[in-house]
This record gives C-alpha cells, structure tokens and sequence, in this order.
C-alpha cells in the first residue's frame, strides 16, 4: 500500500494543524466549523443529483482492451446495456457508498480551505493566486487521505462487482464486511497515491480558478456578493479546467483501485502497463461523462455551499 504519511509533513498543512486554538480563540475556527457543516450538507445533495455520470464514467474507464472484447462502445452504449440488465436503479449501483463518503469528504474539502484560507489572506481578506493554489492543494490532500480514498476504492470495487457476471456484494455493508475480510484495511486504501495526485490536483485548480474568478467579479473587494448564477458559472468553468488536468491521473486511481488492482505493482506500473497495452488515449477514457458529471457537480457545489456559509454567517455568530 502507498503511504499517505507525508501529507501530514506538507508545509502548507502546518499553520492548521498547528494553530487550531489560536484560531479558536480569533473565531478562525468557527470559519472551519461552519465550512465543515456546510460542506458536508453541500456533498450529500450534490451526489443524488450526478451519481449516475459518476457510475458510466467509471465503468468505460475499467473497460480494458486487454483481456477480451470490450464490453462497452460509448456513453450511449453503456447507459443503455445497464438499463437492460439491471434496470434504471441500476446507475445508481454505489451510490450508498458515495452518499456515505460525500459528506465526510466534502467537510473535509471545505473545512479544510476555510482554515488554510484563514491563515493566508492578506489584510483586505483576499488570497494571492500562489496560496489560493496552496489552499486548493491542502484542501484535496486533506480529504484524499481521511475520506476520499477508502470510499473511492469501495465505490469502484462495488460497480466493478457488477461487471462479473456472479456479482458478490449483496449491499454496502456486506460489500465493506467482504473487502475487510479479504484484504483488511489496506484493501481501502489501494491507489492512495494516485487518490491524493488526483484530489490536490483537483482542489488546487478548482479553487485557483473559483478564487481568481470571484476575485476578478468583484475587483479586489471580499465583502462583494457574486449572485449564485455567477457562481455557478464560475464553478462548471473550474470542474472543466480540473477534468482536462488531470484525467489520466483518474484512469490510473480507477484502475488502481478496482479489483483487478492486484496486477500492478503500484502507482507507476499501473501508468507503464496501460500506456504500453492501450496507449495513450487510454488515458483519457471517460472524460465526455466525468466532464459532464464534473462541471454540474463543482457548479451545484459552490453554489450550495455559498448560500450555506451565507446563512450560517447571519445566523451563526
């Protein structure tokens, strides 16, 4: 297994960890709490919404040349052989493992830029473009490894299982009971360092898109309001610059983590085996629906998680 130990030595994760109650006593810290509630909130309604392009995504992106025929031949193709043989509720197969990790990973992710942000903003409340990079940055690694990874891996072994033709996982919990059972904790966390690539990848252009564009919107004033349909706007832009970014780094965390996982050695050989039998278009498997998916997903995001921080600054002092 990789370990996700030196995130925790990252520079830019040092004033949070270190400075938690003087943040606290500054009211730093109810910034982090407020983010940490309304984050969470904001993931489990996001998730119901665009599950369904998450679930094509990742079942053309696990669909291999080597090894036999593939079995899918597009988007279309994929939604409509699902439908057939498990019925409409089938693209939502994982969706309690996503809806159970949405939340957690979505506090994580803002509770985290919240207090990263805090400690980096200038005297007029705005973020240089350098540490609104940082701040991303932190924010993907924080949920990477406490609770994007483990429920990544769960989620793709659970839509992988159905792929077989005797799928095995009878439910969530008897999903989760079978993967500890047979590879222990270690078996949640395969792919850790490319989970932690892809989400500080992410955060880090998504924020530094967001930020520069609020920024931009509102000329150098924090205490500017940017309506949501700006918002929103803003945000499906970022998802789109983070999907072209870094979807190889995704193709290689999905393979990572399904389970035929066991034939690559780690993160590397996974690269090498793909870029060598399928080349290097394979690495882009799945980027029309997990761009779809993305743009709505980051747009419903921030603009949830605005009108949240905005009610919870009137009524939570």
């Amino acid at each position: 297994m990789d370990s996700p130990s030196p995130a925790f030595r990252s520079p830019f994760l040092r004033p949070w960890m270190n400075q938690t109650g003087a943040a606290a006593a500054t009211g730093g810290g109810s910034m982090g709490l407020k983010g940490i509630v309304a984050g969470g909130i904001t993931g489990g309604i996001e998730i119901c919404i665009t599950f369904p392009t998450e679930y094509v995504k990742t079942q053309l992106q696990l669909d291999e040349k080597s090894g036999g025929a593939k079995k899918y031949n597009g988007i279309i193709d994929c939604v409509k052989k699902t439908v057939r043989s498990h019925g409409f509720f089938g693209l939502y197969r994982g969706l309690s493992v996503l809806l159970y990790g949405s939340i957690p990973k979505s506090a994580c992710r803002f509770g985290a830029f919240e207090q990263l942000k805090k400690y980096n903003v200038d005297e007029r409340g705005n973020l240089s473009p350098g540490k609104r990079l940082l701040c991303g940055l932190g924010a993907g690694v924080c949920e990477a490894i406490f609770a994007v990874t483990p429920m990544e891996t769960i989620k793709v072994k659970f839509i992988n299982d159905q792929r077989s033709p005797n799928p095995k996982f009878k439910g969530f919990f008897h999903g989760v009971k079978c993967i500890l059972r047979e590879q222990g904790i270690r078996g949640t966390y395969q792919g850790v360092t490319a989970t932690i690539l892809k989400q500080g990848s992410n955060q880090a252009m998504r924020f530094y898109v967001m930020e520069t564009c609020k920024d931009k919107y509102r000329g150098g004033d924090p205490t500017k309001p940017v309506p949501k349909l700006v918002v929103g706007l803003f945000g499906g832009f970022a998802g789109a610059v983070s999907v072209f970014g870094n979807t190889p780094i995704d193709v290689v965390k999905t393979r990572m983590q399904g389970l035929e996982a066991s034939k690559y050695k780690n993160t590397f050989d996974c690269f090498q085996k793909i870029w060598k039998h399928e080349g290097p278009r394979a690495f882009y498997k799945g980027t029309v629906p997990r761009l779809s998916r993305v743009c709505l997903d980051v747009a419903i995001t921030f603009m949830i998680y605005d009108s949240f921080m905005e009610l919870f600054n009137r009524v939570w002092k």
